[in-house]
């Protein structure tokens, strides 16, 4: 799961002025002078970056500005940048700030750093609330006041930027689908103290990360970093450097070139996660109003676009209208695609539904989550969980029985995983919540048959009235994100998505339960007592296409219950069915590599006449420019894990749509992408 040895934590010493000093590098963190100076004189001032916020509009429409540094550090050059960003009237404009960290300080250092710059504080106490645990390599995406947004790469400089690279087939450089870096600052130890960073393959990504305007500072004065720099485009500025050093540099890129960019070798590489929309007309359908559909018309609208969200039913009807979900995540200790997609989505959700239960007591409760183990192997299997992530965190903590049932409050007799950051959440009222924006409008009633594109623009239509298709609604570009019914839409039929229905069982609260105080899980779950009740779940139900309760089911969930804890029974009194108070039905969603299905809607008439090479030579290189639904999206395939997926998922679609940097290293966002079943059934002939 990670990678420790490549990515470990920063190990510090420190002077007797309290200023850290990296033991590995033998460098300090930041000038013994005045860190906070050296920063705003270097970065800022090299980047010109008080004329360059003043001179953004703050008009209705959103400009992103994004600064990107190659080393976090303890984050004292993002608080700069944030602090200067807040004292200008940015109004709608949003700040991006992208750093790159190989060996991360811990939370207790991060807070001993910044308790330097007391003028700070206010941003130092968001940012070490949302600090994330390590675990290895990955990005992190932070969101902060002000619309300032922070993604933070733990990996090397080099291969942590390449990782937002997106693979380019064309011979001028893809300015249309790769996000741009406006002001760079480069800021790892210094070129005699960690050579291997200031190489020429990170001057190259740096250039193919980069615009026409884009500038770039360093206290560096090195004749490397200067040759390094001109190479790839950028015309240097000599200028005196801070305090007691010679030298700074300033660069501003002058030639750009597509020659850095790596290239596809297969069609998995060309149909990647692009935008494929050429307007400037920021409006938006969405089909679903589910916690897909709601987390991305949120994340839309929050970047500026006015949505329209039209639902058959109401906000939260169907697979997301249970009355407590589970915030929880399936971890693994291999470093493969599914459980590495979970662990950075639960990781994103975490810091996410903060927001909802610090604001609503009855959205749900962070009151922790234990996810406990039945079996030896299934307690080997956590274990190597916790040893995979490489060091104590605050993630998730391996327990015993007897540490379990003090967590908890509950009598069991089995330990498990415990994830003191999760807990339960009402989907119900954060489909609420996430739709009360001023730039989301949302239509109930409507079953959409169709979805038709006409003179550049997307038109949802529905019989709703009289049996003739008229138009409910229409936008520049249409996100689909109505779970399994998402296949109905003729654009979308090929996707292979599949209905499980669930069933979950209400118990009245005693007096016994009422004293739990975790959510607890294995093969079912069992959710802390709310107004009285808990809700106690679910069954899967492969092929069933009945949502009627049934009492067969309704067993099956009190045979959770005692597996969870024989004790438990007891606790509800021995409840049988007929003490089930009430219940719901509902389908899942899933698709068959379990990971949902994130992206633009290919043409997939056109993949298989395209791609059918593959089916003869698995690594043939097509040279076929890809062919999309122009403006059409989809997010959808979310199964049991919508709480946890959603909400990162609507950010990368954001992302994605916005030509804005990602919210997940290239190959996890590509392993979403909506053709990769068609890819897959024709290199094995089907």
């Amino acid at each position: 799961m990670s990678d420790s040895s490549i990515t470990s934590p920063a190990q510090l010493l420190w002077n007797e002025r309290g200023q850290p000093l990296s033991n590995t590098y033998g460098d300090f963190y930041f000038s013994l002078h005045d860190g906070l100076a050296e920063t705003r004189y270097v970065f800022i001032e090299g980047n010109h970056l008080p004329e360059r916020f003043a001179a953004l509009k703050s008009n209705t429409s959103q400009n992103l500005f994004t600064i990107a540094e190659t080393g976090f550090g303890t984050g004292l050059n993002f608080l700069a940048s944030w602090q200067l960003w807040r004292e200008q009237p940015h109004g709608n404009n949003r700040l991006h700030f992208i750093s790159v960290e190989k060996h991360p300080i811990t939370l207790p250092d991060l807070i001993r750093a910044l308790a330097l710059w007391p003028e700070l504080a206010p941003l130092a106490t968001q940012l070490t609330q949302q600090y994330p645990a390590f675990v290895g390599r990955g990005i992190q995406r932070l969101h902060f006041s002000d619309n300032v947004s922070l993604t933070l790469i733990i990996d090397e400089a080099t291969s942590g930027l390449q990782s937002l690279l997106w693979p380019s087939t064309d011979k001028v450089r893809d300015t249309a689908t790769q996000a741009s870096v406006d002001a760079w600052f480069l800021d790892g130890f210094s070129p005699n103290k960690n050579p291997d960073m200031w190489s020429d393959t990170l001057f190259n990504t740096i250039a193919a990360l980069s615009g026409p305007t884009t500038t770039a500072a360093t206290f560096s004065a090195a004749s490397s970093v200067k040759r390094g720099l001109k190479a790839v485009g950028f015309n240097i500025v000599n200028l005196p450097g801070f305090k007691k050093k010679r030298e700074m540099v300033s660069a501003t890129m002058t030639t750009l070139t597509a020659a850095n960019t790596p290239k596809p070798s297969m069609a998995t590489g060309i149909y990647r996660q692009q935008a494929t929309h050429s307007t400037n007309d920021l409006t938006a359908l969405v089909i679903g109003a589910g916690l897909a559909g709601c987390h991305t018309a949120r994340a839309l609208a929050d970047t500026g676009w006015q949505v329209t969200v039209i639902e058959q039913d109401a906000p939260a009807s169907g697979g997301s209208g249970n009355p407590q979900g589970l915030l929880y995540a399936r971890l693994s200790h291999r470093r493969e695609t599914l459980p590495l997609f979970n662990l950075h989505t639960l990781m994103y959700a975490q810091r996410h539904y903060r927001q909802f239960w610090d604001n609503n007591p009855d959205a749900g409760s962070r009151c922790g989550l234990l996810q406990l183990a039945n079996t030896a192997a299934q307690t080997t299997a956590q274990q190597q969980v916790v040893a995979a992530l490489g060091h104590p965190n605050t993630l998730v903590q391996l327990t015993d029985a007897d540490t379990a049932s003090r967590i908890s409050n509950a009598p069991l007799k089995k330990g498990g995983l415990y994830f003191p950051d999760c807990g339960w959440l009402d989907p119900r009222i954060v489909c609420k919540t996430l739709l009360d924006h001023p730039n989301i409008n949302v239509r109930c009633g409507y079953s959409i048959n169709e979805l038709k594109q006409s003179q550049g623009r997307w038109y949802a239509l529905s019989n709703h009235t009289d049996n003739v298709d008229k138009s409910v609604a229409h936008a520049s570009i249409a996100i689909v994100a109505c779970a399994e019914r998402s296949a109905k839409l003729a654009q979308l039929t090929p996707l292979p998505l599949k209905p499980i229905r669930g069933q979950i069982s209400t118990l009245a609260a005693t007096g016994s339960s009422t004293k739990i105080t975790t959510a607890l899980c294995a093969q079912g779950y069992l959710a802390p007592a709310h107004k009285g009740e808990h809700s106690l779940g679910a069954t899967f139900n492969l092929g069933e296409r009945d949502l009627a309760l049934n009492p067969q089911d309704h067993q099956s969930n009190l045979n959770h219950l005692s597996e969870l804890g024989e004790n438990l029974n007891e606790v509800f009194n021995n409840p049988k069915v007929a003490d089930i108070a009430h219940g719901r039905a509902a389908f899942r969603c899933t698709t068959p590599d379990y990971l949902p299905i994130v992206g633009p809607v290919p043409d997939y008439q056109a993949l298989k006449r395209d791609c059918a090479v593959l089916s003869r030579n698995a690594k043939a290189v097509i040279d076929t420019t890809p062919s999309y639904h122009s403006g059409l999206y989809v997010n959808c395939g979310h199964g049991s894990r919508g709480l946890a997926y959603t909400p990162l998922c609507a950010q990368l679609l954001s992302d994605i749509i916005n030509r804005e940097c990602a919210p997940l290293v290239a190959p996890l966002a590509q392993a979403l992408h909506p053709a990769r079943f068609a890819l897959r059934d024709i290199i094995r002939g089907r």
